[in-house]
């Protein structure tokens, strides 16, 4: 029906606004370690912040390059992982 093919593109446009209104990760970020984040209910580095660097870098999708550039971001911010 033509009512549910609209409903499908309307919640993932909203999906994906409201993703990039919250996110502040790093442009260039891979899409794999951004899935990863998000999958992990993971919207911004304030979020990101409350989790030590073992955590993310256990996540499917967050590879040597992602995590090097999470912490980039986070240090820019001021912000650290989690200590343990």
């Amino acid at each position: 029906m033509a009512a549910g093919a609209g409903w499908v593109p309307t919640k993932v446009n909203k999906m994906v606004k409201q993703s990039s209104q919250e996110s502040d990760f790093p442009k260039g970020l891979a899409q794999p370690a951004l899935r990863a984040l998000q999958g992990a209910g993971i919207q911004n580095l304030e979020q990101l912040s409350k989790f030590s660097e073992v955590e993310i870098e256990e996540l499917h999708g967050i590879g040597p390059n992602a995590l090097n550039k999470l912490r980039d971001a986070l240090e820019a911010k001021g912000m650290g992982f989690k200590r343990k």
